[in-house]
């Protein structure tokens, strides 16, 4: 009877915990020693030093662990996309808006300052004294607590810190802050909040004028003064916008990152499925990352429920478009889905005039899966929407054998 070998069982198990261990940074770049992601944080620290050593070779990614968290400080495959926003920790998950994202900023920069505790009513004291800078008031930031929608979006902020692991709640209630009612107390957890920022440089070091220039500088490498630092460079780069991003489109690539990724593309997507079990769609237009366990994504697609279901059928839509599509049309296409298909929907779905919220909801979900992209025309499909679109219905004659459904992909 044939046995495997004990030293084969072994490997395996290792690589398959280290797979584990990647796959649970990547999906949650931060892990604390406590809560839901306990078992993941210990088996993360356990393979700390492979998993830096892969980050570190072919990502440019560091990673951080010690007793409380793990830190993957993930820079981004591009840095100007802005489809996967800052979301709030409740299950409506509304994108952050732009006072919000600056109250989360003073709010790090106050909670750095300040003790191992703090209520919030005073941090809210220190957020509105540093709200009060010049600066921020020539670019329209405004915040005094004087009106409920602000103690709101202060709240949002805290409840992000909260899932994040930077504060601790000791005592009270949000709520009841937002109603005058009450107080909070939080523990700030120090080692969460330092390993928070993820960037090469201190933001106060950037001089840069405009915010693209800003944000290069605070991810810029070394100086790329040689062939192999820049050949280092492009496979680091590539390999974050495969793991990161839905679909890595060569248009969008510069004449050398094509010429190296022509070259090195099995390399590249060969170990990344080493580490993670992602497994390379390569097409004529580009590569998608698949992962079979549909696990490590932010965004599904198709989803369940009205607006899964709605997106789905808009996905069909410009998929058979050819072309862009305006939005006003969309909304257009929206009323004649609900006539047809309305009883499986929400309520709140049918109502009239909802027509524009479900447009830029399936839009906002297909261009952060790399679907389709917002042009002054419209909205335009891109090569992978393809698969969503359905071909032409073939009528059988009875007794014939059934055929199974097929979609069009884009070309191999």
């Amino acid at each position: 009877m044939n046995s495997t070998p004990l030293a084969e069982v072994l490997d395996g198990q290792h690589a398959a915990d280290v797979r584990k261990a990647a796959r649970a940074l990547l999906k949650q770049p931060l892990l604390l020693a406590h809560g839901r992601y306990a078992d993941e944080f210990r088996l993360v620290r356990r393979h700390a030093s492979e998993l830096r050593e892969w980050f570190d070779r072919n990502t440019g990614w560091s990673l951080q662990t010690d007793a409380e968290a793990a830190r993957l400080r993930k820079i981004p495959g591009v840095l100007s996309d802005p489809t996967h926003p800052a979301r709030e920790a409740t299950r409506a998950a509304a994108p952050f808006t732009r006072r919000r994202y600056v109250l989360l900023c003073l709010a790090l920069a106050a909670l750095e300052r300040g003790e191992a505790q703090i209520a919030l009513g005073r941090l809210a004291d220190q957020v509105v004294l540093d709200a009060a800078d010049p600066h921020l008031a020539r670019a329209g930031i405004q915040f005094t607590l004087d009106r409920r929608d602000e103690r709101l979006d202060l709240a949002a902020v805290v409840r992000l810190l909260l899932s994040l692991g930077v504060l601790r709640r000791v005592a009270g209630d949000e709520e009841a802050y937002v109603s005058g009612a009450g107080d909070v107390l939080y523990d700030v957890e120090r080692r969460v909040l330092a390993g928070l920022l993820a960037a090469r440089r201190g933001p106060s070091t950037v001089h840069a004028g405009t915010l693209d220039e800003r944000l290069a500088e605070l991810i810029a490498e070394t100086a790329l003064d040689s062939d192999e630092l820049r050949f280092r460079a492009m496979r680091r780069s590539l390999t974050r916008r495969l793991l990161d991003g839905p679909v890595l489109y060569y248009d969008e690539l510069t004449d050398a990152e094509l010429g190296y990724l022509t070259r090195q593309r099995g390399f590249l997507t060969a170990r990344i499925t080493e580490l993670t079990g992602l497994v390379p769609e390569v097409r004529a237009e580009g590569i998608a990352m698949v992962d079979p366990d549909d696990d490590l994504t932010d965004v599904r697609m198709p989803e369940q429920g009205t607006h899964g279901h709605i997106t789905l059928l808009l996905a069909e839509h410009l998929a058979a478009a050819g072309g862009p599509v305006a939005t006003d049309r969309l909304a257009f296409r929206v009323r004649e889905l609900a006539a047809e298909h309305g009883g499986f929907w929400a309520k709140s779905a049918r109502e009239p005039g909802m027509e524009a919220e479900l447009v830029e909801q399936a839009v906002a979900r297909l261009a952060a899966l790399g679907l389709v992209s917002r042009t002054a025309h419209g909205v335009a499909p891109r090569p992978a929407l393809a698969r969503y679109a359905v071909g032409e219905t073939v009528v059988l004659e009875p007794g014939t054998a059934r055929m199974p459904a097929q979609r069009k992909a884009s070309k191999p």
